[in-house]
């Protein structure tokens, strides 16, 4: 597939792509930890997440981080808990966590139970012919409201449309 030079950094990878879009592409990693370990990178070289060109990332500018964490949990033995295949970008601070890889911890437990938290909500009985409002059954963290939530989308939307 590879018809033309890519780079990985500073290493020639042209060969090694098995899957490229307009400005991405996926190539098969030199030292993968398991079986089918991979990469997927923007096709321009460059070094950090907040680097990419609005076009190529967004979060982490509008949310002033230094980090991203970025996540797939693909089946229930990896944490996945809505059979739905979806990727997880997390913004990341120095310190957000007392140690780094927290952050997968907590995608694993209750809190970060999608699939749990809609169950939930599904077997619950209607009251007075109304539904109860959602509410997220960890004691650790408030839920968001859907005002909240919607308005967090519009703004993204926003930064979105002032790129394109």
């Amino acid at each position: 597939m590879a018809t033309s030079e890519l780079f990985f950094g500073p290493f020639k990878v042209s060969t090694q792509v098995f899957y490229k879009t307009r400005l991405s592409m996926a190539v098969v990693n030199i030292k993968p930890i398991l079986p089918g370990h991979v990469l997927v990178c923007p096709q321009r070289v460059v070094a950090r997440y907040r680097d990419m060109t609005s076009e190529e990332a967004l979060i982490e500018r509008v949310y002033g981080t230094t980090g991203a964490t970025i996540a797939i949990q693909d089946g229930g033995s990896a944490g996945q808990s809505v059979p739905h295949v979806h990727t997880h970008i997390i913004p990341r601070k120095i310190n957000d966590f007392e140690s780094i890889d927290d952050v997968y911890t907590k995608l694993e437990s209750d809190e970060g139970n999608v699939g749990q938290f809609l169950e939930i909500q599904r077997q619950r009985k209607i009251v007075e012919g109304q539904k109860k409002e959602l509410i997220v059954e960890s004691l650790m963290r408030d839920p968001r409201s859907m005002a909240e939530m919607e308005s967090e989308a519009k703004m993204l939307a926003a930064e979105i449309e002032k790129v394109e």
